[in-house]
């Protein structure tokens, strides 16, 4: 009952802000041209979406997401493990995990493009170096957090490495890396967006760069609205995943 009127709240809070925003947009409170009106945004929406014209272009997005955040994540896990039970590794490599975590990943786009070319490779590996860094930080972590009362019991039980990591590291680790997946989501999109935005032929990024190009508001805004719906839609998958494979974890106010 309390999640039906949360979500009521939610619906009816959009539902206020839209209507204002048409209301000013049609009395001239708002510039059309800056801000287009809710009502044209739908009605864009809902051609591309009849027309099948956005398909392609999501399915371009979907594609560059889906690899850059596998392979973020796998990637940044791993590692986040090997590190998190190898301090003496973790403490030679720290300056430069450090100094890479520190390029700003938008100057990364044009180097990825000039390796990778237009296509989805160069996002894909701008949106690996975006996941990367979340599902690293929060795997090695997690990890560092595990009990040492726990992880001396277990060892005087007689458990081997493979048993502590299977279950003592991982179960440990695993509301921070569920947490990191769910960051990593967005970020993955924010990656094949912005390589998308900078030079591609497809994809959400381009409708929205090819809509700013002309000045049609219209188009940018319904391109981010899709891209919201797409991400809110993605992130709601996550934490259905979530749920199932960390029941064990007490809920939290408000779940």
């Amino acid at each position: 009952m309390r999640g039906l009127r949360l979500r009521l709240w939610q619906v009816g809070l959009l539902l206020l802000f839209l209507a204002w925003w048409e209301w000013a947009s049609r009395t001239g409170r708002l510039d059309p041209f800056f801000f287009s009106q809710p009502s044209e945004i739908a009605g864009r929406i809902w051609r591309w979406f009849s027309t099948g014209e956005i398909y392609p272009h999501l399915y371009i997005t979907t594609l560059e997401m889906l690899l850059a955040f596998f392979l973020g994540t796998l990637l940044g896990v791993v590692l986040g493990l090997w590190l998190a039970l190898a301090p003496s590794v973790a403490a030679v490599l720290d300056p430069y995990i450090k100094a890479l975590n520190a390029i700003p990943r938008v100057v990364l786009a044009p180097i990825f493009t000039l390796w990778f070319g237009l296509g989805v490779l160069s996002k894909v590996a701008l949106g690996v170096t975006l996941v990367f860094f979340v599902a690293f930080f929060n795997t090695y972590q997690g990890v560092k957090e595990v009990s040492p009362v726990v992880l001396q019991n277990a060892k005087l039980l007689g458990a081997r490495p493979g048993h502590l990591l299977r279950h003592v590291y991982l179960p440990s680790a695993a509301s921070w890396i569920f947490s990191s997946l769910r960051t990593s989501i967005g970020f993955a999109v924010i990656g094949a967006v912005v390589g998308e935005y900078l030079g591609s032929a497809a994809g959400l990024g381009y409708v929205i760069a090819q809509a700013e190009g002309v000045f049609d508001t219209t188009g940018v805004f319904a391109g981010m609205v899709v891209l919201m719906v797409f991400v809110l839609l993605l992130d709601a998958v996550v934490g259905q995943v979530e749920k199932r494979l960390v029941r064990w974890r007490p809920k939290m106010e408000g779940e």
